[in-house]
């Protein structure tokens, strides 16, 4: 794309040059009938990855390092796309891993090490590289999350290494209620298997687990679904009391290039006639239910097995003002059916059986598995008959691997490691020690815009990015050391910001350790200053008295300027009182923050308020209402005023705490 650009080739030419790369589709070009064929990666560990991704300065869900450990499955989930396409199973070597984790966790500041694939307990070194992770970073709190683990896998010396630093989430994933239906679907894993899981998980001190299932199935019956409603009560008996479990469900989607490609979908009455079932019989306060929106589901499985002609759906539903509709408060359903009325679309022949011999919109799509493999597991469902893994047992000729350079590959046939039992890191129970130091930082310019965690969290990121440890609070969920005296409004920008914050001996001097903090912060949050204070300093919200102001008002006011802006500041400060109404969680109060205000002026010059504001016994006042009350400005003018808190106001009497040392 880019050679062609620079040679200035049109679209058409492009599209063509495209085409002749194997591996790439283009509909416009290629001719009916050509096949399409995927490429694999053989050797993952030969393939690269980002190893700075880009870090948000906002919370993010997946604010953790995710480390592939493997790519592939071979477990044969018969529902399963991503264990079919992304054959054969391809594992990195724990060196090279370890390699990955330690860059990234570098270049990040992240606190998680999420062990990513399709099936995390699979791996065959999970034990050895969970040890050697949890060995490495047990002092910088790193914790470790496996968010895919069959029941089956998930064994007592995973468990104690996964809660060393804090216990992670655990979703186990029985997909149906009964044995008979686990086999229809090749599961494998029993019943047992689950309560086992489930009981180690528990006496290990987790007091939540979610199990995923999965309704419409193949061939599923009612004692499929009260076979749900029993295991969710089995694995809540297993945690005993003060326990809870979460049942997930989501509608069964048959998918392209799988044994059930074939099957059809439940309507969307089934699927909310089976909610209803599971609303009636499951009725615990320590079981929740939660399910996919039977409406996006009934959308997903349109597309999944959907032809061109959705291509029109697609168009006329945005152009109606579908947008962003994988959140669940943004789907507008009743567009999406007004968009299907408009184009025709008959939504049964979309959720139908098919025939096994039937053309299918896909079939130009070479995935790598053979059609006579799907199909044959597509009958072996019938009768309920399970297909090994073929890492364990002989191959099941499901037609992706030539056994040459395409073949499964397992770490631990490959690692140039030798397996020892190691203990656990000897300075876990060892003291450790740190020392305390006070920081004055500047928050400006489009960071105003960060709020008090966002901005923690950027300032905790770049002290760990430097290569300096935090001392961590103990319990349940360890925590970095360090604390704000208040927190700053969003939107405000403050010149005179202070944390202390407690770390292990940096080492070097504190000027060249601000420099070097500073380096790995954003721009527009810089630490001015930083000095070591004694370890029972008195706390900053103590000796912290006030804060100065200065609010920039916008230059568009329709209001005269000078004599009106003093005159109702003088109004305010030859005042005995001045009470203000305040209004929190529906909840209506009333203040008096005449005290509060100690100065109070406007400059002509600057156009700009300035303000010396105290706390009180019931808190302090804010520059918002100083616009608000005092002068009197509307809404629009007080949050489109730029706010900046330039100075912080130390009690005379503390002072002297503000940068002690020794």
């Amino acid at each position: 794309v880019m050679e062609g650009k620079e040679k200035g080739r049109k679209r058409e030419q492009l599209l063509e040059s495209l085409a002749a790369i194997d591996g790439i589709y283009v509909p416009a070009v290629h001719i009916h009938g050509e096949k399409i064929r995927k490429r694999i990666v053989s050797d993952i560990n030969q393939c690269p990855v980002p190893l700075k991704p880009v870090v948000p300065l906002m919370k993010s869900i997946h604010d953790r390092v995710t480390l592939e450990i493997a790519r592939g499955c071979t477990r044969g989930c018969r529902f399963c796309q991503a264990g079919m396409v992304w054959r054969p199973i391809r594992e990195r070597t724990p060196e090279v891993l370890e390699k990955m984790a330690q860059e990234m966790l570098s270049s990040t500041g992240h606190d998680e090490l999420s062990l990513l694939s399709l099936s995390s307990g699979d791996y065959s070194m999970i034990e050895y590289l969970l040890t050697e992770l949890m060995n490495r970073y047990y002092e910088k709190r790193v914790a470790l999350a496996l968010p895919s683990m069959r029941v089956e896998t998930l064994t007592q010396k995973l468990i104690e290494e996964i809660k060393r630093v804090r216990k992670t989430s655990f979703t186990l994933a029985p997909e149906a209620g009964t044995q008979r239906l686990r086999n229809v679907i090749n599961k494998g894993n029993t019943e047992e298997d689950l309560l086992s899981t489930a009981r180690q998980v528990f006496e290990a001190g987790w007091r939540s687990i979610k199990l995923y299932f999965m309704i419409g199935l193949p061939s599923e019956r009612k004692e499929d679904l009260e076979g749900v409603v029993d295991l969710a009560y089995r694995v809540l008996r297993e945690g005993k009391s003060q326990r809870q479990v979460t049942v997930s469900m989501s509608t069964f989607i048959p998918k392209p290039h799988t044994p059930f490609q074939w099957r059809r979908q439940i309507t969307l009455d089934e699927t909310l006639e089976r909610q209803e079932f599971f609303k009636k019989n499951i009725r615990n306060r320590n079981l929740n239910i939660k399910w996919h929106d039977g409406r996006m589901s009934l959308l997903e499985g349109i597309f999944s097995r959907g032809d061109e002609r959705l291509g029109a759906l697609l168009d006329n539903a945005f152009r109606l003002g579908c947008r962003f509709d994988g959140w669940g408060d943004r789907l507008r359903f009743d567009l999406w059916e007004e968009a299907i009325r408009e184009t025709g679309v008959r939504i049964e022949d979309y959720l139908r059986e098919r025939e096994i011999t039937e053309e299918l919109p896909w079939d130009r799509i070479d995935s790598g598995i053979s059609r006579d493999f799907l199909a044959g597991e597509s009958r072996k469902s019938l009768g309920e008959e399970l297909t090994p893994d073929c890492r364990f047992e002989k191959c099941s000729n499901c037609g992706v691997c030539d056994h040459d350079r395409i073949k499964n590959i397992i770490a631990e046939d490959s690692a140039d490691i030798i397996v020892k039992d190691k203990s656990k890191a000897k300075s876990e129970n060892a003291p450790k020690e740190g020392k305390k130091f006070r920081v004055r930082f500047a928050k400006e310019g489009i960071l105003r815009l960060l709020s008090h965690l966002e901005v923690s969290s950027a300032l905790v990121r770049g002290i760990k990015r430097s290569g300096l440890s935090f001392m961590y609070s103990e319990g349940f969920h360890p925590h970095p050391k360090i604390s704000f005296p208040f927190a700053t409004s969003v939107g405000m920008e403050t010149l005179d910001e202070y944390a202390d914050i407690q770390i292990e001996n940096p080492g070097e001097d504190t000027e060249k350790l601000a420099q070097k903090i500073n380096s790995f912060l954003p721009s527009g949050l810089k630490i001015m200053n930083i000095r070591e204070i004694s370890p029972d300093t008195v706390s900053l919200s103590r000796i912290i008295k006030g804060f100065r102001y200065e609010i920039v008002l916008p230059e568009n006011l329709p209001l005269e300027k000078g004599g009106f802006w003093d005159e109702k500041i003088e109004t305010f400060l030859n005042s005995d009182e001045f009470i203000i109404s305040r209004e929190k969680k529906g909840k209506r109060t009333e203040k008096d923050i005449r005290p509060l205000v100690d100065t109070l002026f406007f400059d002509g010059k600057d156009n700009r308020i300035k303000a010396t504001l105290f706390f009180g016994k019931e808190g302090g006042v804010r520059p918002s209402e100083i616009l608000a009350h005092i002068l009197g400005l509307g809404n629009d003018v007080v949050k489109t005023a730029r706010t900046i808190k330039t100075e912080t106001i130390f009690h005379v009497s503390e002072k002297r705490h503000l940068w002690a040392a020794g």
